[in-house]
């Protein structure tokens, strides 16, 4: 299974997941707001049925408690356990418990109840020894009268009647998975078409960025009278030192953006400084220093190519911060930067110039040495070091085709990240 697959498998399965757990317990609520239903009717019933009047009549004085409790005695053989009368001042007037009970009693004795506002109907379901337990209190008046008391009932789901509930969630619960993994195996094939085409658009849109940035790259070189080889091959030796040090995959995309407009700046360098074949004068360098401003003018009103400003802005700034043009120290130059400014001289020192000949890996390694902790990071010089000849002997041979071949290999898998290879453009 390929990324593209698996990422929308993953995520249809999380919608599945999610979308189960919030319609399953919607129907586990749904069903026990059922019972708390049905138990408020059966509080009501047997509230209608029992004689207010001569609740009303011992509110009054005229009547006894054994005579109240006889008809409250009456409900507990319907479906309530427990049964207790208050007055209409909340006291307690009574209380029946059935026969086998008296535990659910015990256990409840420490919950206090709220008595309902008004005429509503108040309930409470509680879990207790594994057994499902509804509390409904109701108050008891006549008609428009004055409040007569208030009526609890204690009301035990029994076992049969619980297997039911729980088979009957267990179906709904079925169903309801099964309708969600339905839907989510429909729309499978349709969000993967969509995500191709999502995928393709971001393929052809990115072949372009990566397209312009060897376009300005070759376009600057040209301009600076350099080969454009160098481009390719020095963001291929910075590319490996980045990898060898642990950067991770975003730090280095950016470092290949940055590499490749390190030097955009120059653009707007007069050919009399840039292309002079003499040593510049004070007054003419300090004009060629401000190539690197002038490089940060010119990608920072870009979002994707803005990611390689540390490249651009500091890769002639030097550890001891003798460097330009903020003239920063240490680890305050951005890492790429620093890691860059390594494969700048470097690929500068091995390469055939025509007012120069190559230096050897080995005499270019001596020069970068004397420059550790002065010019470079001496973790990045070390890690360097033992990497670059191995990729000297690579590189040096090799033809112009087989380097830009090899970086862009490079750059696609880094960019691309396994995502939108091999979506057709």
């Amino acid at each position: 299974m390929n990324t593209l697959h698996r990422r929308a498998a993953t995520r249809l399965f999380l919608a599945w997941l999610s979308i189960s757990l919030l319609i399953g317990t919607g129907v586990v609520v749904f069903k026990l707001e059922q019972i708390d239903a049905y138990v408020s009717s059966l509080a009501l019933t047997e509230a209608q049925r029992f004689p207010l009047a001569e609740l009303e009549a011992f509110n009054r004085g005229q009547t006894s408690v054994a005579t109240v409790e006889g008809h409250v005695r009456e409900l507990t053989k319907g479906r309530f356990a427990i049964v207790e009368l208050y007055g209409p001042q909340r006291e307690t007037i009574t209380e029946v418990v059935q026969p086998g009970s008296q535990a659910i009693e015990d256990a409840l004795r420490p919950y206090a109840h709220p008595f309902p506002l008004g005429d509503e109907v108040h309930y409470i379901r509680r879990e207790i020894d594994d057994q499902w337990v509804v509390q409904v209190v109701v108050p008891l008046r006549v008609a428009d009268g004055p409040l007569a008391g208030y009526l609890e009932g204690v009301y035990v789901v029994d076992a049969a009647a619980r297997a039911q509930i729980r088979r009957d969630l267990l179906i709904s619960l079925l169903v309801v998975l099964a309708a969600v993994l339905v839907t989510s195996l429909a729309l499978y094939p349709i969000l993967i078409s969509l995500n191709r085409d999502v995928l393709r658009f971001s393929s052809q849109v990115l072949r372009g960025n990566l397209d312009m940035l060897e376009v300005l790259g070759s376009a600057i070189a040209k301009r600076d009278s350099d080969t454009n080889i160098h481009n390719y091959r020095v963001t291929l030796y910075a590319l490996e030192l980045a990898k060898a040090a642990g950067l991770p995959a975003s730090d280095q995309r950016h470092l290949v953006v940055g590499a490749f407009l390190h030097d955009v700046g120059k653009i707007g360098i007069s050919d009399a400084i840039l292309l002079k074949p003499g040593k510049l004068s004070a007054e003419e360098f300090e004009v060629m220093k401000t190539h690197v401003d002038l490089g940060v003018d010119i990608i920072q009103t870009s979002t994707w190519l803005n990611v390689g400003r540390d490249v651009v802005e500091g890769h002639h700034e030097k550890f001891d911060g003798s460097g330009y043009p903020r003239g920063l120290q240490g680890e305050a130059i951005p890492l790429n930067a620093r890691l860059f400014a390594i494969a700048d001289v470097f690929d500068a020192l091995t390469s055939r110039r025509p007012y120069k000949e190559p230096m050897s890996c080995e005499a270019a390694l001596s020069v970068l040495a004397e420059g550790r902790g002065r010019h470079f990071d001496p973790t990045l010089l070390d890690t360097f070091s033992r990497i670059a000849p191995g990729l000297y002997d690579t590189l040096t041979p090799a033809s112009d085709a087989t380097i830009i071949d090899r970086l862009r290999r490079e750059v696609i898998d880094l960019f691309f990240a396994g995502t939108l290879k091999g979506v057709s453009a």
